[in-house]
């Protein structure tokens, strides 16, 4: 089946997608040449490389650089062809940090570090890690093994809120406490209502046992087994990796935290809602606080519906203590600004990908798409609904065999946005990792900003492009947040030629403000030609930052625009105004960001 479930009981009621399982089938052979981040002194060596200043006489004569080293006690080794020079430290060491210290300190040195030694990326030894093209295939993969010499993961937390969590070997010593939030005892098949064991009891359901649809037919229309959905969420997250079997986990150093709200029949929102609360370090009556708050939430679920306000404040709560919100697009082939949580604000909605790098047939699209990840197809969209044709080109996840209540575990691959979703909530996980102090906002914006364009076709907007793991990761060193915090995450929908709208920033930053002044915009629109961009100083002064272009038919504006406002006072109320000007098509405004000094 591809397409999410949805109860039809009530109205508060949404539950997640299930997915077409396959056997398993080889995939092609990984092609993986990334190398560590230089800046790891986490293994031994035996050699620094040290660059001078030009000007410098040891920046041009190996004599001065000879004598320069053995000053500091150690031997010139050679020259580099950039000009900098290698000095050898005498024996291998995980800690130069005395001698490292005394080149820092010398005014004539421009940079140290060490010359590690690169060794060529084997392949994982996870015994199925050959099928997950999802992750290492150049042509739509999500580029993930070039991340790994970066950041796996390690100390962040990632709550997947779905059907609990059934045990798997390929998880073990992952998964952290969690909670069962479903407080129907009767759907929730443990006898009770919450409690703290997420186990996940199985979801199965017989023909019409969840209600009629809009049309009468029976919910669901034929007898449906156990998904255990959430397991197979976690594995593409942080199952284990290099451990000799299975799957490898894209931040696999991270942990699991599973929370229960999903299911015989769905899941309440009100359940859904206090478990992105609980999640995140928020207080929720009658549960015991968090002690492994997550830094990131998986939502692997939806309906249609409006983004309600109890989602909403759930959702808003979350991002303002600093966690980061994932959901699925939808699989309905449909506008997902229809379906929530994917059209509510703040979150990272994630549409599916094929293997072959289009929008697969049944994924969601539309302005609401922040991003693309690997979502994967196990039939065509033109084969019967409920075969399985392509199953190699299908998520290969962590999953069970047990039809209603758990058997054996096993690996399956399965299809839809709900398989995307957890390659960028693990992609989250990467980032936080290696730099903590990200925030929510942040987090998207890198995300977005490093995607690289889909090789095949998107029909209705897939968002900024194919997630990008190697990337985004390697340009979190690079790419500076906010100066002081300025930034709005708050979406505004802007109407389609009509008012401007704004979206604004209060400064308390002293003086004035800067003759390079920054303005960086996110902006999702489906005709950026459409748009006219001001910056409104706190005297009402507007600084125009982008004029409409008929001819500029491309999707969104993400860009960093220079203003001299040298002349402004920093400290009040600046906005973002924002116009479209021609009729046929919309947008939000996603973010915006100022630096001021």
């Amino acid at each position: 089946m591809n397409g999410l479930r949805r109860t039809t009981l009530c109205a508060a009621a949404v539950s997640a997608a299930v997915f077409s399982v396959a056997s398993p089938v080889n995939a092609a052979p990984s092609q993986i040449q990334s190398q560590p981040d230089s800046t790891q002194v986490n293994r031994p060596f035996e050699r620094l490389i040290v660059g001078y200043k030009p000007g410098t006489a040891e920046a041009s004569s190996d004599t001065a650089a000879s004598d320069d080293a053995r000053k500091k006690g150690k031997s010139l080794h050679r020259r580099t062809a950039s000009g900098a020079v290698v000095v050898d430290l005498g024996a291998k060491t995980t800690n130069a940090d005395s001698t490292i210290q005394a080149f820092k300190n010398d005014p004539k040195v421009a940079y140290v570090e060490p010359d590690l030694l690169m060794q060529p990326f084997a392949d994982p030894n996870d015994t199925e890690y050959s099928r997950q093209w999802d992750l290492f295939e150049a042509t739509a993969g999500m580029n993930v093994p070039g991340a790994w010499s970066s950041t796996t993961g390690s100390g962040v937390t990632v709550a997947v809120i779905d059907t609990g969590y059934v045990t798997h070997s390929d998880l073990a010593g992952k998964v952290v406490a969690g909670y069962d939030f479903v407080s129907d005892a009767a759907r929730a098949r443990d006898n009770n209502g919450r409690d703290s064991n997420p186990a996940d009891e199985g979801d199965w359901t017989a023909r019409g046992e969840c209600g009629t649809d809009a049309n009468g037919n029976p919910v669901p229309a034929q007898d449906s087994a156990s998904s255990w959905h959430g397991t197979h969420v976690a594995g593409t997250i942080a199952a284990a990796t290099n451990n000799g079997k299975g799957i490898a986990g894209i931040a696999y150093d991270a942990k699991i935290q599973p929370l229960r709200v999903l299911a015989k029949c769905g899941g309440a929102t009100s359940d859904i809602a206090d478990a992105i609360t609980w999640a995140s370090g928020g207080t929720v009556s009658g549960v015991p606080a968090n002690a492994n708050v997550a830094k990131v939430i998986n939502m692997s679920l939806g309906g249609k519906s409006s983004c309600s306000t109890t989602y909403q404040n759930a959702i808003n709560g979350a991002i303002n203590r600093g966690t980061t919100v994932v959901v699925a697009a939808g699989n309905s082939n449909d506008n997902a600004s229809l379906y929530t949580p994917a059209n509510c604000s703040g979150v990272i909605t994630v549409a599916a990908s094929s293997r072959e790098g289009n929008r697969t047939f049944y994924s969601n699209y539309g302005t609401r798409i922040d991003i693309a990840a690997p979502g994967g197809e196990t039939r065509r969209g033109t084969d019967t609904p409920g075969t399985i044709t392509t199953p190699e080109n299908g998520i290969w996840s962590t999953l069970n065999a047990g039809a209603t209540t758990p058997g054996a575990e096993n690996y399956k691959p399965y299809q839809g946005t709900s398989m995307a979703a957890p390659h960028v909530a693990g992609l989250a996980a990467l980032l936080v990792a290696k730099k903590p102090s990200l925030t929510p906002a942040q987090v998207k914006d890198l995300i977005k900003t490093n995607a690289r364009p889909l090789p095949g076709t998107c029909s209705g907007g897939c968002g900024a492009g194919l997630a990008d793991a190697a990337k985004t990761v390697a340009a979190v060193d690079t790419t500076p947040p906010p100066s002081g915090g300025l930034e709005n995450t708050t979406d505004v929908a802007i109407p389609d030629r009509g008012t401007a709208i704004t979206s604004s920033i209060t400064s308390t930053v002293t003086g004035n403000a800067s003759s390079a002044t920054k303005v960086g915009v996110d902006i999702v629109h489906t005709y950026r030609g459409d748009l006219v961009i001001d910056l409104i100083a706190p005297d009402g002064t507007a600084y125009r930052l982008k004029n409409s272009s008929s001819s500029d038919s491309a999707d969104n504006v993400v860009a960093t625009y220079t203003v001299n406002a040298s002349s402004e006072v920093a400290a009040g109320t600046w906005k973002l105004r924002v116009q479209d000007v021609y009729s046929g098509d919309t947008g939000y405004i996603n973010s915006w960001n100022l630096t001021l000094q």
